[in-house]
């Protein structure tokens, strides 16, 4: 083999290693991501922190005055998916009042899923 057929392998294989590598590198990113499944809600567990919560949402024809005087809707019986979609709204800043973005933010993606499970199974 000549020296210019052997450079020429040597750049193949070059080429094929940092194909590999990005082939590599690019599944140790995605797949985790895909296999990670979204938390389960624990009912229990929310019990625990459902206080922050029952001061506004428990109370049947609260009025609030910040900002503004207005109703506080009752969560107990809604959807598990819409309550955990709005705490992430309120998270994001998609959605925003106040108090809401404060308690939204201190909430993992495990304490959402507990409180979404907890809210939806009362009546």
């Amino acid at each position: 083999m000549d020296a210019t057929s052997k450079r020429d392998l040597k750049r193949v294989s070059v080429a094929r290693t940092i194909v590999n590598l990005a082939l590599a590198a690019s599944c140790a990113i995605a797949f985790p991501a895909l296999a990670a499944d979204p938390p389960k809600g624990n009912i229990e567990a929310a019990k625990a922190k459902v206080s922050m919560c029952i001061g506004c949402h428990g109370i049947p024809g609260y009025r609030a005055s910040f900002p503004v005087v207005y109703s506080v809707p009752m969560i107990a019986g809604q959807n598990d998916k819409y309550i955990q979609a709005a705490l992430r709204a309120y998270a994001s800043g998609e959605r925003t009042h106040p108090t809401m973005d404060a308690i939204s933010k201190s909430l993992s993606d495990q304490d959402i899923a507990d409180l979404g499970a907890y809210y939806s199974n009362l009546k």
